[in-house]
């Protein structure tokens, strides 16, 4: 009844308005290297069906094959391919982009290096995507469910030509088996995997593919391998596609895909209905059968625009202008694509790392990109979407249970064991002492602490002359190890992590070791570990081992103890490899201790000297808004009492110049929501500097008000309201009428109901 009561409180506000899926520009961040898509989907979903125009053509302004792109779209290509209907968003690394199903027109081709077309008339929206096929006049339009793509030809009439290629996509594995069920039914998997080409990370996509209405023909192909050292029974067309007959029941193989040919009346539309599941084709059937029978494609399309506007309304905002109403819908909608649903409506999903099937009741996520989300996307979701990350941090937690480590950075069952840290503590420290509870605490303590003290792999001490020690490195270590922290003997002993090879990231490992041991501590003091909690809190201080007065910055060191030379600050910026750092410079990474920048202040010579070197990190323009190791710097003035207009003087910069209402309104790769978090925090104003901790630093919000639809079950006042008034600074904030001492405020206090306001004057 609360909830009801809730979402007819805030129904009046959108009657005779925009909706908020109204303000959502879903071609924001689809390029400038966002890697967002403009794709159908529903919030967490695992199905979702974009274009795909990142390959076959040399029109397109980018493709994969001469550019390194992770996407399967691009705004500026014009040039598609297909829909795609199991895809990531923003993220670093290609995979996925695959079952890729195209409308052609005349002659059979399958060859999707020539049956592509150009593209025209694009629209996008919440839960829609419509394109025009220029080459075919085939208009496509796409909806989805959460286990389930929906696609709408309309063809001009004449021969049409359906297609499920199942060999393009943007993952490293080729392999695939399609069957024809029936007339109107093909069934098949295609294999998935190597993200970040960790050749461990390899899972079966299965699907269901049904049409509503039967082809004249239908058949299936197969691309034939050149000849290689045979001379007898090869002929001129090796190389080509083959094509079975509509007698061809199945096929496997490299490249292989299925072909339905009509005639087609002007005007006449035929919909495509593929059911995917990553447990088997029959739990892909019966998704698709569950969650679209008896409904028609309109039907689904306004389904899916309700639900986004249900989740888009736990935040309203009042007052600002048009394009800061669309950066703020917009990266709220990109927060609630990933992590995304794995589980069947049966509740089945692929057990972790192992073979077999486990259950779940309620919801099995998936596509942890953890070292980006711990930081504020897992925030937001705790705050707006609790019931979510309960489920979430379920899921994590089950993950331990079935393969005996919590995920670094997991995608549909397999660890691909991307980028660095143990970032599982952070995220499920903070969810739990921000109160939202639901899941068993110590076997989340029991995981991290395996992780925070078992040995890992012993390593030389002597740097490799001109050798190289990336993170796959240790992900092809086989026996007992820490798996989570291979490097974690030093860190335990030295109470660093020395430099061994020349672009190792050591720095960057340890970094994400502290902030980690710093909320395991959080944590074990609430349990009542109390020895624990003084072990880890201690650690976390390690990063003073780093920091070199001579530069006033944070430096490699080797394992003899001495500073790594020659060393210089700025290299690295831009993605550059250089020696300790992993995506970033000295300067990225210095103020990256936001458990103890008291303690940085103090060894730094005192706040003065802090706040000016900090300073000057934007003002040479060493801050990087597109990457995570600085991503809460602006925040940091605001420890320092008189120093907060800084933090508000260039949040409200940075969102000005990067994050607009344009493709390219992302300042980089959007990090499965954590750069659109940013925004959507930072926007309402408040963020959580310092993950683990339960609070949040303020900044002058962007809009009039915002209101917070809270879930009553787990935040009983049910709503919280942000209110600013006057232009320029803030320099009162007063919480229910009572001035706040600081610039900092509990989540406590932030979900317990009442009003937040913000007072500013030039």
């Amino acid at each position: 009844m609360k909830r009801l009561f809730l979402i007819l409180l805030f129904a009046p506000l959108f009657v005779g308005a925009k909706e908020p899926a109204d303000w959502v520009n879903a071609f924001i961040g689809t390029t400038n290297k966002g890697v967002t898509n403009p794709g159908a989907v529903v919030p967490n979903g695992m199905a979702s069906v974009v274009p795909f125009n990142v390959t076959g053509s040399t029109e397109n302004r980018f493709d994969r094959d001469s550019l390194w792109w992770s996407a399967p779209y691009e705004f500026h290509n014009v040039w598609m391919t297909g829909l795609t209907h199991v895809n990531l968003s923003g993220v670093g690394c290609p995979d996925l982009g695959s079952l890729l199903l195209m409308a052609t027109g005349g002659d059979l081709e399958v060859d999707y290096l020539k049956y592509g077309s150009r593209m025209a008339g694009q629209q996008a929206s919440p839960g829609y995507y419509a394109v025009d096929l220029e080459r075919y006049n085939i208009r496509a339009e796409a909806t989805a469910t959460t286990r389930t793509g929906v696609t709408r030809f309309t063809f001009p009439g004449g021969k049409g030509n359906i297609l499920m290629n199942l060999g393009a996509g943007l993952t490293n594995e080729s392999g695939a088996s399609v069957r024809r069920v029936s007339a109107t039914e093909i069934e098949g998997y295609k294999l998935l995997g190597t993200f970040c080409y960790n050749a461990q990370a390899v899972f079966p996509v299965y699907f269901v593919m049904r049409v509503s209405k039967a082809p004249k023909e239908s058949g299936l192909w197969k691309k034939q391998p050149p000849a290689r050292g045979v001379s007898w029974g090869w002929d001129a067309d090796a190389g080509k596609y083959k094509l079975y007959t509509k007698y061809e029941k199945e096929l496997a193989g490299d490249d292989v895909g299925a072909w339905l040919s009509y005639d087609t009346e002007a005007g006449e539309q035929i919909e495509v209905r593929v059911g995917v599941s990553f447990v088997s084709t029959a739990n892909a059937r019966e998704n698709l059968d569950r969650e679209t029978s008896d409904r028609d494609f309109a039907a689904l399309k306004d389904a899916a625009r309700s639900t986004w506007n249900d989740h888009l309304s736990r935040a309203t905002v009042e007052g600002g202008t048009d394009t800061q109403k669309t950066v703020f819908y917009t990266g709220l909608y990109h927060t609630l694509i990933h992590p995304s649903v794995l589980n069947d409506v049966n509740g089945q999903y692929p057990l972790m790392e192992k073979g077999g099937i486990g259950h779940t009741d309620g919801t099995r996520y998936t596509v942890f990109s953890l070292w980006d989300t711990y930081r504020n996307v897992h925030q937001l979701y705790t705050l707006l979407f609790p019931e979510k990350q309960v489920d979430m941090v379920r899921s994590m937690i089950a993950m331990y249970d079935e393969w005996g480590w919590m995920p670094k950075w997991e995608l549909f069952g397999r660890e691909t064991w991307t980028m660095e840290g143990d970032p599982s503590i952070p995220v499920i420290t903070d969810t739990w002492l921000k109160g939202v509870r639901g899941y068993d605490i110590e076997k989340a303590y029991e995981a991290f602490y395996k992780s925070a003290t078992m040995p890992g792999i012993a390593l030389p001490d002597t740097v490799r002359p001109g050798g190289e020690m990336p993170d796959s490195y240790y992900s092809t270590m086989t026996g007992e190890f820490n798996r989570m922290r291979p490097d974690i003997n030093d860190y335990i002993s030295k109470g660093y992590v020395p430099l061994r090879g020349q672009y190792d990231n050591s720095v960057s490992h340890a970094l994400e070791y502290y902030i980690a041991d710093y909320s395991l501590s959080l944590l074990a003091a609430d349990l009542g570990k109390k020895d624990d909690a003084a072990l880890f809190r201690k650690r976390s201080d390690g990063w003073r081992n780093y920091y070199d007065t001579k530069y006033g910055t944070l430096r490699p060191k080797t394992a003899d103890g001495k500073f790594w030379s020659p060393f210089d600050p700025a290299e690295g910026m831009d993605f550059a490899p250089n020696p300790g750092f992993h995506e970033g410079c000295a300067w990225n990474y210095t103020f990256y201790v936001p458990h103890d920048v008291k303690g940085l202040a103090k060894v730094m010579g005192g706040s003065r000297k802090f706040v000016d070197k900090l300073e000057s990190v934007f003002a040479m323009g060493y801050y990087d808004p597109a990457n995570e190791p600085d991503i809460a710097y602006p925040y940091l003035f605001s420890y320092f009492p008189g120093e907060e207009w800084r933090t508000q003087k260039h949040v409200a910069e940075l969102l000005e110049k990067h994050f607009r209402n344009a493709p390219d309104g992302i300042p980089g790769n959007d990090d499965a929501g954590a750069m659109s978090a940013w925004a959507v925090f930072s926007m309402m104003g408040f963020y959580p500097d310092c993950p683990g901790q339960p609070d949040y630093t303020l900044t002058t919000p962007t809009f009039d008000r915002v209101t917070l639809r809270l879930n009553p079950d787990y935040y009983p006042a049910g709503q919280f309201t942000i209110e600013k008034t006057g232009k320029g600074y803030t320099n009162n904030i007063e919480l229910d009428g009572k001035k706040l001492k600081n610039y900092r405020i509990g989540h406590q206090d932030l979900v317990g109901g009442g009003m937040l306001k913000f007072t500013a004057t030039r």
